[in-house]
């Protein structure tokens, strides 16, 4: 489902004009980011939360010359996806 899609059928279920179902859409996002990157989770109840997640330094390998090197430490987010969820779809 794009983006368009997900807002047209909000619209239509909720009957808030798609102007403000994009609007509230894109304030969750911007409170997602802030929550993540203030205290390192944001759940969305129901669905799962996103995780600020810190990655240890490792090796690697260059696939083009086959030569080893040192991939350094970094933080990334990941999604973690709720069990209620999970035994929806699955």
């Amino acid at each position: 489902m794009t983006k368009s899609e997900m807002l047209n059928s909000l619209a239509e279920i909720t009957g808030m004009a798609r102007k403000d179902v994009a609007g509230v859409m894109e304030k969750m996002v911007e409170i997602a980011y802030h929550e993540v990157k203030k205290s390192g989770e944001f759940v969305v109840p129901g669905l799962g939360k996103l995780v600020k997640v810190q990655r240890k330094a490792r090796m690697g390998r260059n696939p083009a010359t086959g030569e080893t090197i040192q991939i350094p430490a970094k933080t990334v987010v990941k999604f973690r996806i709720a069990k209620a969820a999970k035994e929806a779809v699955l």
